[in-house]
């Protein structure tokens, strides 16, 4: 699968930004997909998460009820539409992919199979 993340930009505190995730290759609905998060000097942080067929969605606390995750799998996109964007929210959004499971999406980006270049995002106080 190869994964190609975009929307990223500079948008003040308050604001809105949709990320979208292009995936291509191997058959989409094969795969749980997650939204991860990395700033200078921190960890890669879990955002969000999805089963493949869209069915459950995960989020970090620390985002939760302000981020929303979906997917299209005939469209073979994965979305993350944040509203009330912090100044903490700034990093590089990542989305990924790893093989479906019956546990659902996994918080660990080493668990991840694949993995799109990263999109950044400033939020300005």
């Amino acid at each position: 699968v190869q994964l190609q993340a975009s929307g990223g930009g500079l948008v003040q505190a308050g604001g809105s930004l949709r990320l979208s995730c292009a995936a291509s290759g191997r058959t989409f609905s094969w795969y749980d997909m997650g939204w991860f998060r990395q700033a200078p000097t921190n960890e890669r942080e879990f955002v969000a998460g999805i089963t493949w067929s869209g069915g459950s969605t995960y989020y970090g606390d620390s985002v939760k009820g302000r981020f929303t995750i979906s997917r299209d799998n005939p469209k073979k996109m994965v979305y993350l539409q944040m509203n009330s964007l912090k100044p903490e929210d700034t990093a590089l959004y990542y989305c990924a992919a790893v093989f479906r499971s019956t546990r659902g999406p996994s918080r660990r980006p080493d668990e991840y199979d694949y993995w799109g270049q990263g999109t950044q995002v400033t939020v300005s106080s």
